[in-house]
C-alpha cells in the first residue's frame, strides 16, 4: 500500500506479484520444481549458426517449444555466439503450459537500415504475443544496431523524412509474464514495450543507447496491469521508463536512469484521445544528468485521467527539471493553441525527492486553465542548486505542502 494526496490507503495487488527479485516466485532458478527436468530445444540443433541469418532456426525451435507438452520447455540460445535475427514474431497461444526463452548468447538486429527498408517497414524487431507463463531470461544481450537509424532520423538530421524505427523487444498480450536479466541495446527506436499484458514482472536488465539516440524510450509500458519494473539500469536518449494510457497498477523500484529524459507519465491525449492511468508508484530510484527527473505530461484537447501517482525516494543529481508536470505538452514545430479541454490530472504525491537541479524552476506545475490539477502534495522534498535559490513555478495547480520542502510551492491558485 502507499498513500496518496487524498490520505486514502490505495492497495496494489499481492506483494508477491511486484516483489524483490530474492522474495519474487516468478523468478526463481529455471527448474521450479523436483520431477524431470525441462526439455530444451537449442536454436543450433534447428540450424542456426554464428553470424548467419537465424531467422527460421529461430522460428522452427520457438514453433516446436510451443507446442512441446514437457512443462516448462525452453528455447535456448547459446552462450558465447551471436545470431543475426531479421523481425520475426514468436506467437501463442502454447500447449506447454509454461515456456521459458533462454538468451545466452547475442542476439542481433541487421545493421544496414537498407534491409529494413526494401519491404514493408516493420515496426518491431522482436515480438513475443499472445502467450502465458513466459519467461524471457538468461544473462545474454539483445542488440538493434541501431545507429543508421539514429543518424537518419528527423529529429537528429532535420533535412531527413520522418520514419519511425522499430521496437526491439515487443511483448503483447502476454499474461503472468518475467522478462529478467538481460541487456537490451541500441534499440532502432524503443527498447522493451510492454503492451496489454497482465502480471508483469520486469528485472535486472540493463538498457543502454547513446544520449543523443532520438525516441530510444528504455521501458515503455501501455494498456497493462499489474506490472513491476525493478532493480533496472537504464542509459537511453528518451524516457527512461514510460507509462502511457490504460496502464493500471504500476510500480518502478530500484531504478537507475541516466542519461535519457527521466521516467515519464504519458504523453496522454495526443489528438484530442481519451487516456487514463492510474495506481502508479516510483520509488527508490537514482537520475543522474537527465533532462527531466519526475515528468507528468498531457496534450491539451485531449480527454480522460491521470490520477493516484506517487513518486517517493528519489535521489536526483544534477537534473535540469527535476519535478514537472505539463498538462500543456506540445511536442510540435507549430505552437498549439490553447484548448478547452484536457486529462485530469489529480491526488498526485512527492515524497521524499532530494538532490540537485541544473534549472532555475525545479519544481514546475504547468496545468492546464480549463482543468486544474488537484490534490497536489509535496511531503520532504529538497533541492539545491549551484550557488542560487531554487523556484517553483505553480500555475493552474492545487498545492499541499507538507512539512519543510524546498523549493517552496504556493498553495494558491
Amino acid at each position: 500500500m502507499f498513500p496518496h494526496a487524498s490520505s486514502e490507503l490505495i492497495a496494489f495487488p499481492p506483494e508477491a506479484a511486484y516483489g524483490p527479485a530474492a522474495e519474487s516466485p516468478d523468478i526463481a532458478p529455471l527448474v521450479l520444481s523436483p520431477g524431470a527436468p525441462p526439455r530444451v530445444f537449442d536454436v543450433d540443433g534447428y540450424g542456426a549458426s554464428a553470424g548467419g541469418d537465424a531467422t527460421e532456426a529461430f522460428l522452427g525451435a520457438w514453433k516446436d517449444a510451443c507446442n512441446s507438452s514437457d512443462d516448462p520447455s525452453v528455447l535456448l540460445v547459446p552462450a558465447g555466439k551471436s545470431y543475426l535475427l531479421m523481425p520475426l514474431s514468436f506467437t501463442g497461444p502454447c500447449r506447454a503450459t509454461s515456456i521459458s526463452v533462454v538468451i545466452q548468447g547475442t542476439v542481433e538486429a541487421p545493421s544496414n537500415r537498407s534491409a529494413w527498408l526494401d519491404g514493408d517497414l516493420p515496426d518491431r524487431w522482436i515480438t513475443f504475443e499472445d502467450i502465458d507463463n513466459l519467461r524471457v531470461t538468461g544473462g545474454g544481450t539483445i542488440n538493434g544496431n541501431g545507429q543508421e537509424w539514429w543518424i537518419n532520423s528527423c529529429k537528429v538530421n532535420k533535412s531527413m523524412r520522418c520514419v519511425p524505427g522499430p521496437t526491439a523487444l515487443f511483448f503483447r498480450s502476454c499474461n503472468h509474464l518475467v522478462v529478467d536479466d538481460l541487456e537490451v541495446r541500441d534499440s532502432m527506436q524503443m527498447h522493451v514495450v510492454i503492451a496489454y499484458c497482465w502480471k508483469v514482472l520486469v528485472s535486472r536488465l540493463f538498457v543502454t543507447a547513446p544520449g543523443w539516440s532520438p525516441n530510444t524510450d528504455g521501458i515503455h509500458v501501455s494498456n497493462s496491469r499489474e506490472v513491476s519494473i525493478i532493480d533496472s539500469t537504464i542509459t537511453t536518449g528518451d524516457d527512461c521508463i514510460s507509462i502511457v494510457s490504460g496502464s493500471e497498477f504500476v510500480r518502478a523500484t530500484g531504478i537507475f536512469c541516466g542519461p535519457g529524459h527521466g521516467i515519464s507519465i504519458g504523453s496522454l491525449g495526443a489528438n484530442k484521445s481519451r487516456a487514463h492511468v492510474s495506481d502508479v508508484l516510483v520509488e527508490k530510484a537514482t537520475l543522474v544528468g537527465t533532462t527531466n527527473g519526475v515528468r507528468i505530461k498531457t496534450w491539451q484537447g485531449g480527454e480522460g485521467y491521470a490520477e493516484r501517482i506517487t513518486f517517493r525516494d528519489i535521489r536526483m543529481f544534477n537534473v535540469t527539471n527535476p519535478i514537472i508536470i505539463d498538462q500543456n505538452y506540445c511536442d510540435s514545430k507549430k505552437p498549439c493553441s490553447e484548448q478547452e479541454s484536457a486529462v485530469a490530472i489529480s491526488n498526485i504525491r512527492y515524497s521524499q525527492i532530494h538532490g540537485t537541479s541544473s534549472s532555475k524552476i525545479a519544481v514546475n506545475f504547468n496545468c492546464s486553465s480549463a482543468v486544474h490539477c488537484d490534490g497536489i502534495v509535496m511531503q520532504d522534498v529538497s533541492l539545491v542548486g549551484k550557488g542560487s535559490y531554487l523556484a517553483c513555478s505553480s500555475l493552474n495547480a492545487r498545492v499541499i505542502e507538507v512539512g519543510f520542502n524546498s523549493p517552496y510551492c504556493s498553495a494558491t491558485m
